[in-house]
């Protein structure tokens, strides 16, 4: 496997905090489920997936400008950043190759203030409401795009 199947798994606010933030909500499974899910979808289809979770808006901003120089996917779940972060949107603007936006949860059906996304304009497409296969999906999505 070369370097050109490297993708991004990045995920913003709280999400290290799967598992015991709002189970009733985002389920029993722990980040690192999350993160043992990514890295297997991502083998099985010839993909090597680093995933990384931060609470800092800046970091995330600038792993999107890493991807974007070095060309490679993400698949991006922006957690809280998702209805407000132009500066995340700017970032992703300059991407260089696909970007899927993710959601555990289907933020349509839930608090008003979660209906806006203003990342999706720029993401190439937008995954939500099945819990983990959310990414399952998502890294399905980037490969279907690497090979077309």
């Amino acid at each position: 496997m070369t370097d050109s199947r490297r993708v991004l798994v990045l995920n913003g606010p709280n999400l290290r905090r799967l598992g015991v933030r709002e189970p009733d909500v985002y389920g029993a499974a722990t980040f690192a489920d999350l993160e043992e899910l990514c890295r297997d979808t991502a083998r099985r289809l010839d993909l090597h997936a680093e995933v990384r979770q931060t609470d800092d808006e800046a970091e995330l901003v600038r792993w999107i400008h890493e991807a974007a120089d070095e060309r490679v996917p993400v698949v991006l779940n922006p957690a809280a950043f998702t209805h407000y972060s132009y500066a995340l949107h700017d970032a992703i603007a300059q991407r260089t190759a696909p970007l899927v936006e993710v959601h555990i949860t289907n933020p349509a059906t839930r608090e008003e203030f979660r209906h806006t996304s203003v990342v999706a304009s720029v993401a190439t497409g937008t995954i939500a409401g099945f819990g983990f296969t959310s990414y399952v999906l998502a890294l399905q999505a980037i490969a279907a795009e690497l090979a077309a």
